[in-house]
């Protein structure tokens, strides 16, 4: 099962900083393989896979749809990712000042998720860095 998680809790500075900017309530994204958590976290500093024990409250999730073909190409794309790290430059090249700057050697949360989504075979209209968590969420209400 593949499922998105968007994270709504209070969070830290950086998350109050991300909902302020994007004017919504999310400011990470989290996407759930078969109970694996993957993303790139400024908390973690690079794209890793764990385990988390999500709070009540503190998420709200999307299923996500794929045959069993298309989720393990999501999930081989994710785990050639794993350790590299996060992109504070394409966060701000590309969120805060529209460049539409990636570097494909680093990774912020809502970029490697659609990554991984059109991995998946997930049409998505926009490149990965254009997706904060906010745009990635009004995009998945629809899948």
């Amino acid at each position: 099962m593949i499922k998105l998680a968007f994270y709504k809790g209070r969070g830290d500075v950086f998350d109050r900083l991300i909902r302020l900017w994007t004017r919504s309530q999310y400011s990470h994204v989290e996407i759930i393989v078969d109970g694996i958590w993957y993303s790139s976290s400024p908390r973690d500093g690079r794209v890793r896979a764990k385990t988390i024990r999500p709070k009540r409250g503190h998420w709200d999730f999307r299923l996500i749809p794929l045959f069993e073909r298309d989720k393990a190409s999501m999930l081989r794309f994710l785990e050639s990712q794993i350790g590299k790290k996060y992109d504070w430059t394409g966060i701000f090249l590309s969120q805060i000042v529209p460049l539409n700057v990636q570097d494909p050697r680093r990774w912020f949360c809502s970029e490697i998720c659609s990554a991984a989504l059109k991995a998946g075979g997930i049409k998505l209209e926009k490149s990965s860095q254009w997706y904060s968590p906010a745009r990635l969420y009004k995009e998945m209400r629809w899948v």
